[in-house]
């Protein structure tokens, strides 16, 4: 399943199921086929998203890989995918809905 974020400050943000779950989890929020992150709750939801960033960069080592944040063998590091790469976009989306105040929602 995909997961389909909308905005009406940005474009569209897709994301395969276990990425969106994961990122959802990580800023409080259910889940589910349908939901919602109102303007006044995108903040925390920034907030959340970019300290689980942060963690997961100060737990690992990057393999001399600037852009890797985990710690996997060469050819491994190549084709993984960090939450900070996951997340970028649905940041990106977060803060310009904010400044917009307009809420993001998926599933509808």
């Amino acid at each position: 399943m995909l997961y389909r974020f909308k905005s009406q400050a940005t474009a569209d943000v897709v994301m395969l199921e276990p990425n969106a779950r994961q990122l959802l989890d990580i800023i409080g929020k259910a889940p589910g086929p349908q939901g919602i992150i109102t303007s006044e709750q995108i903040p925390a939801a920034v907030s959340a998203l970019e300290a689980a960033v942060s963690h997961e960069q100060g737990q690992n080592r990057h393999n001399g890989d600037q852009f890797a944040a985990e710690n996997h063998d060469e050819p491994a590091e190549r084709e993984h995918v960090a939450l900070h790469q996951r997340a970028a976009p649905l940041i990106d989306m977060l803060k310009r809905s904010a400044a917009e105040g307009k809420d993001v929602v998926w599933g509808v």
